[in-house]
């Protein structure tokens, strides 16, 4: 028999509707489906009316269940990987299972699908020709401070609701001007993003919020950044327009927060 395959699923953020119809076909046709929680799986399954052998497949197991279902596509069978909600892999089971798929020459699919980091930075109107997403931010002060003063382009990342005020009022300490947006229950009925500078964002998020939260920042400005943006505030004054606007302007080219490009202007 020649060997089966892996199928790389992605699963919705928050609404099931975001299901795409190739995913519900593979979910389908699988032989067997490699689920983070086999509960959650199961609702998303039963909404379309999908049939499928479920087995579970999270952290804790994964080497042991990833080695037995490559041994499942060597015999032929077709596997279907899905996590709780988005692609798998990205700060969710996987990796080991595709590693260990790729190292048995086996063949791995992977759809396109829902993904709460690209909604996120899109959403953010912040810089998206250079971005990194870095999973859950790190817990350490030290660490968290290091990572956003290196960040040089748009930041990416989970952060817990419980942890969104220390994290956003560390941010303002450092950089107030930094433009952020907080992407809450994206896809979801309260759906909300905010933008605005960490110092707005500090004020507005006091206490934790509810729900899950993607945290988009923008990236930090260095020295030629800063001085080619505020040539850019001045060429336009001197064109005729208003220094406000033309800051404003340039900010919203740079991902810059226009405040501190006007003050650099009116200072030289």
């Amino acid at each position: 028999m020649s060997a089966g395959r892996l199928i790389v699923c992605p699963t919705p953020i928050g609404n099931l509707e975001d299901i795409t119809l190739r995913v519900l076909s593979a979910l389908r046709e699988a032989d067997v489906v490699a689920c983070e929680d086999t509960r959650r799986t199961k609702i998303l399954l039963e909404r379309y009316g999908v049939s499928a052998h479920l087995i579970s497949y999270y952290e804790q197991n994964e080497e042991r269940r990833a080695a037995e279902l490559v041994e499942r596509m060597r015999a032929g069978e077709t596997v279907a990987l899905v996590s709780d909600a988005g692609m798998p892999l990205i700060s969710d089971p996987g990796y080991v299972l595709v590693r260990t798929a790729v190292g048995a020459g086996l063949q791995i699919e992977v759809l396109p699908g829902p993904s709460a980091p690209l909604a996120a930075l899109v959403a953010s109107g912040l810089p998206s020709d250079r971005w990194t997403f870095v999973g859950f931010l790190p817990r350490k002060r030290g660490d968290l401070t290091r990572l956003f003063a290196e960040s040089t382009s748009t930041l990416v990342a989970f952060e817990s609701p419980r942890r969104l005020p220390a994290t956003l009022a560390l941010l303002s300490s450092a950089d107030g001007d930094r433009q952020v947006a907080v992407c809450r229950e994206l896809t979801k009925a309260h759906e909300e993003v905010v933008r605005g500078t960490a110092a707005e964002l500090a004020e507005r998020y006091r206490e934790p919020p509810k729900g899950e939260v993607v945290l988009v920042v923008a990236g930090a400005e260095t020295d030629a950044d800063a001085e080619v943006a505020v040539h850019a505030v001045a060429r336009l004054v001197e064109a005729g327009a208003r220094p406000r606007a033309a800051a404003s302007v340039v900010a919203e080219l740079t991902g810059q927060s226009a405040n501190a490009l006007y003050r650099a202007y009116t200072n030289t």
